[in-house]
């Protein structure tokens, strides 16, 4: 059966008109006044053209404007496909042509980038934010209701392995990723949640989208920055943030010896496996961390430790959120605890399928089950810890090495900032682990490789380590390890 809800922003703008719904800088909107101009946009944007179940495709910055512009579309039945700033003009080209977008919103920030595309998507039609603010409102019937099996938006996967997947999110996978969210950390009538993720990123669009549901506002950020960002902590009016392991460090170097206002409630870190330093680091602070498992195919978190058990399972991910499954699956047996498989789940948030992808659906979804890629366990009691992507696992002399259990080591060393692991191809053992270091210290390959021997099997130490300034992270901050032998060609190149 379809199912119906009330169109999200409406609702929320008659049931709480003057709750704030936005800040940015010194700028605020209520409830009321963001629709009232979210209604304006959406039939400017209609006067193009654009119809019910057409795509289109935004390329914007963290600003006020994007959020209207969020919001507009959804008024008009129109999927948003949202563009990572990040990646080149052609893998921009080839997602627009693949979503089949109608058109494409930018604005001047992206001008140089923006030319390109054109140059390789000729038919494309492209209109700026400032030319768009000119066009004249047309009467246009907005969505009373949104059906819940329509796609909301389409967010294209990082593309650590092949060619990027849209994945398509319907207004259900968003409202139950809402509610399951709700039904774990809970809602409080003086929660904000903070927002220095990008919103075209899952984790930036379901803060929005939770804003609407459940009535608090959101404080944007066009860039991370953890001194402003620290400040506004320790007021008291935020009381929720996403963040994944990278920015996380940042603001805790950055904190020193201050604390963040009582009121703050939690920290919501995914991205990935924490390092347990990190993560201990936050205990001793006293800030609480709830560490969380989700991807673009289950918009946003699907497993998130509870509040009650967030020290008594430090580095879990937790448990599935209500109204979500997991199960561990090696192939078409499902394993015992403490055994590692290939993590799988089920539920009303995960999404439909990926577009134009027949042959990545028939593999990766199956009675319900999406088969994530991702390895894992969970424990006799359910909780989930996460290990590595199924692609990244190194496999030398037919031992099973996970990369985050060498990385955190590696991190766990007082000099190291970050450390990223690879496999690379040897002769004897099929594969030989290789780490990459960013340290804030004088520090030897010698030093790091005898503080391994106290922690990790022979098998698991790295073999090889390099120095490096940085590390390569995709816009959500998720360490690249498929990048990381960049470093060694480069070095190669520059010897030869």
């Amino acid at each position: 059966m379809n199912q119906v809800l009330p169109n999200f922003l409406k609702q929320r703008a008659t049931l709480t008109p003057n709750r704030t719904a936005l800040i940015f800088e010194e700028e605020e909107w209520s409830f009321s006044e963001l629709y009232q101009r979210v209604e304006e946009v959406a039939k400017k944007i209609a006067s193009l053209g654009i119809k019910i179940n057409d795509s289109v495709a935004i390329l914007t910055a963290n600003r006020p404007y994007t959020v209207i512009l969020i919001h507009a579309l959804q008024q008009l039945g129109v999927t948003a496909v949202f563009l990572n700033h990040r990646l080149s003009a052609n893998e921009m080209a080839f997602q627009l042509k693949d979503s089949e977008s109608k058109i494409l919103i930018s604005e001047v920030d992206f001008a140089k980038k923006l030319d390109e595309i054109k140059s390789l998507y000729s038919g494309l039609s492209m209109i700026m934010i400032h030319d768009m603010e000119r066009l004249d409102p047309i009467q246009y019937a907005l969505l009373e209701e949104f059906h819940l099996n329509r796609v909301c938006s389409i967010m294209y996967t990082s593309g650590t392995t092949g060619v990027p997947k849209g994945v398509m999110q319907t207004y259900g996978n968003h409202w139950w990723s809402a509610i399951g969210s709700s039904l774990n950390l809970g809602i409080k009538e003086d929660d904000g949640w903070l927002c220095a993720v990008p919103l075209f990123h899952i984790s930036g669009l379901s803060i929005l989208m939770r804003s609407v549901i459940y009535g608090i506002p959101v404080f944007l950020f066009e860039h991370f920055e953890e001194q402003r960002i620290n400040e506004v902590l320790k007021k008291g009016d935020v009381t929720i943030m996403s963040v994944v392991s990278t920015m996380l460090y940042r603001l805790i170097e950055n904190l020193d010896d201050s604390k963040y206002h009582e009121c703050f409630r939690c920290m919501l870190l995914g991205g990935g496996p924490a390092p347990r330093p990190l993560l201990e680091a936050c205990l001793e602070k006293k800030i609480p961390v709830f560490q969380t498992y989700g991807m673009t195919e289950t918009s946003s978190q699907i497993v998130t430790l509870s509040p009650e058990d967030s020290l008594l399972k430090l580095g879990s991910a937790g448990k599935p959120l209500f109204p979500s499954q997991l199960k561990i699956m090696d192939k078409d047996i499902q394993l015992p605890a403490n055994r590692p498989g290939e993590i799988v789940v089920k539920g009303p948030n995960v999404t439909v399928g990926y577009l134009n992808r027949k042959e990545a659906n028939d593999a990766n979804f199956a009675d319900g089950w999406f088969y994530t890629g991702d390895i894992g366990y969970v424990d006799e009691e359910g909780y989930l810890f996460v290990m590595d992507r199924r692609s990244d696992l190194i496999i030398s002399g037919g031992e099973n090495i996970y990369p985050a259990e060498v990385e955190e080591v590696l991190m766990s060393h007082p000099s190291v900032v970050e450390a990223g692991v690879t496999g690379i191809e040897d002769a004897q053992w099929g594969q030989i682990p290789v780490g990459f270091v960013v340290s804030k210290a004088s520090l030897t390959i010698e030093e790091l490789i005898n503080f391994c021997k106290e922690y990790l099997a022979k098998y698991k130490i790295p073999k090889q380590i390099y120095f490096v300034d940085s590390l390569p992270r995709n816009a959500s901050n998720k360490l690249l390890r498929r990048k990381l032998i960049d470093f060694i060609l480069k070095d190669e190149k520059d010897e030869n």
